[in-house]
């Protein structure tokens, strides 16, 4: 059993904070709509989880320096560790919802100095820093979270700013500043990413469920741009407002067109092709994108006054729902028969 769980460890995904992340935001658009004691055991395992996790990677840099080392230097793995950036601000936007402003603006401190130093290590180890060429060949949709972490940090500080009125237009700054590299993140992943797929071949293993983030990153845009839009005048805010709302609907609209693709490609690697449907950690890279588009549709429906739009994500929450149900069901099931059983 000692020797299963320290396995376990050893192969932890650097990307596992994606289940924070998915937890986080269906609890959030719970919230939103008025399921309190849902979205309130939403937020227990969104917490429970973060904190366990966190402590697996502290435990697995102590006893499993070699294999932590060695997915930082993986374009293919590399960037998920991007996701506690994305896990902790989403943590702390939920704890926002209770009151919680002192552990908001901690989660916020610690996720955007985690996004900062992470934005210049990630890429440099797992992709400029590698001499095997071309690098394009190893693109994938967990280069994505790259962006998302980047936009969460702007929904993170859009949340505080009127919870924090002396510190405006700091949080005003920084959440423009976040938004705008994460637009420009997405811009050059997705770049990365179409060039590796019109290159090379794509075969049905390749297409994993992290591609999904492609969607996700652009609802989070569409959240972040919304809360900008929605804060109180700040020169930075004033500058940008008509920007941000503009690109906020083209990426609301952008979102909403990849949901089918992503569908079809499920299907198609998995019905078409019958790659095995076997529970893994990249799940919940597609439980965050379907909470998130949810919110999206929310909270772009109540800043632009586009009650269609918030319909959308009415009806959307309950697909969430469901999505994050199976994953967490899958997830008990493997790690009793891996972990506990040994199987």
């Amino acid at each position: 059993m000692r020797e299963r769980a320290d396995g376990a460890v050893a192969s932890l995904a650097p990307g596992y904070f994606a289940l924070v992340m998915g937890s986080g935001i269906v609890s959030v658009a719970l919230k939103i709509q008025g399921f309190d004691v849902a979205s309130a055991v939403l937020l227990a395992v969104c917490a429970a989880g973060y904190v366990l996790i966190l402590l697996l990677h502290l435990l697995r840099l102590l006893r499993h320096r070699v294999q932590l080392r060695e997915e930082f230097h993986d374009p293919r793995r590399g960037f998920g560790f991007f996701t506690f950036v994305a896990g902790t601000n989403v943590l702390g936007i939920r704890l926002s919802m209770e009151g919680q402003i002192g552990w908001t603006s901690a989660l916020l401190l610690l996720g955007f100095a985690a996004w900062l130093v992470l934005g210049y290590v990630v890429p440099w180890t797992a992709v400029l820093g590698r001499t095997s060429r071309p690098v394009v060949a190893t693109a994938n949709g967990t280069w994505f979270i790259w962006s998302v972490a980047s936009q969460s940090c702007a929904v993170a500080a859009a949340t505080l700013e009127p919870m924090l009125p002396l510190l405006r237009r700091e949080l005003a700054v920084l959440a423009v500043f976040s938004w705008s590299v994460g637009i420009f993140l997405y811009a050059a992943c997705g770049i990365f990413v179409a060039l590796r797929m019109m290159l090379y071949k794509l075969r049905p293993e390749d297409l994993t469920p992290p591609y999904w983030v492609a969607m996700g990153a652009m609802a989070i845009s569409v959240v972040a741009g919304a809360r900008i839009v929605e804060m109180e005048d700040a020169p930075m805010v004033t500058a940008t407002r008509g920007l941000v709302g503009g690109l906020s609907v083209v990426c609301w609209a952008f979102a909403t067109w990849l949901i089918p693709p992503l569908v079809a490609a499920g299907w198609w690697r998995h019905f078409r092709h019958r790659v095995p449907l076997r529970y893994e950690a990249t799940w919940w890279s597609i439980v965050f994108p379907v909470g998130m588009y949810g919110v999206a549709c929310l909270t772009l429906g109540e800043a632009d006054n586009l009650p269609i739009v918030g319909g959308i994500g009415a009806v959307w929450l309950w697909v969430a729902c469901a999505v994050w149900l199976t994953a967490f069901a899958f997830m008990c099931r493997h790690l009793w028969h891996s972990v506990l059983l040994g199987r």
